[in-house]
């Protein structure tokens, strides 16, 4: 089974970096692990994610998330099952994932199915201003999510599919 490991998000863009900076760690951690193939950072999205994700069967994303009361830091696991398709589709720039990845199967290319793709989401203050560094709630509670996502990713590289769908640890809702 070939595994991506793909951490999404914008490094300029102050806590929407939280997907390439824990990705970009955890590439140093796992390397060439038996059971990943690629780790890739990712800061395209739309229709884009297609071509990234091509030719993997088990695809393990590592991004940001604003809700309207989370809480900075917190995180969350679930599977590609949980995402939406796109409602209002204007423009091909305007495909959410679930978007893209229905696009691509219904175009024969092969991408992994809802099940083999593992979200987490960290939950992040700011991802609008342009800025280098975190803000210091995320930056606080970057080592603690390194080591829980990281034992998460880590668990489905050694155990194959983990509990789709099932929050991960006592992190994911904390």
């Amino acid at each position: 089974m070939r595994t991506l490991l793909l951490g999404m998000g914008n490094p300029l863009l102050r806590d929407d970096a939280v997907g390439v900076r824990l990705a970009s760690h955890l590439a140093a951690r796992f390397g060439r692990s038996p059971g990943l193939d690629a780790i890739e950072e990712c800061s395209v999205g739309g229709l884009n994610l297609i071509d990234v994700v091509a030719g993997y069967d088990r695809l393990i994303v590592i991004d940001s998330i604003k809700t309207r009361d989370g809480r900075p830091g917190a995180w969350y696991r679930f599977t590609a099952a949980a995402l939406q398709n796109t409602m209002n589709l204007s423009n091909v720039h305007d495909a959410n994932f679930a978007t893209a990845l229905e696009l691509g199967r219904r175009m024969g290319t092969p991408v992994p199915g809802d099940d083999d793709i593992h979200v987490f989401a960290v939950e992040v203050d700011d991802n609008l201003t342009f800025s280098e560094t975190m803000t210091p709630v995320l930056e606080a509670a970057y080592p603690e999510l390194l080591e829980e996502i990281g034992s998460e990713v880590k668990a489905i590289l050694e155990e194959g599919r983990v509990g789709a769908g099932i929050p991960g640890g006592r992190a994911a809702w904390r």
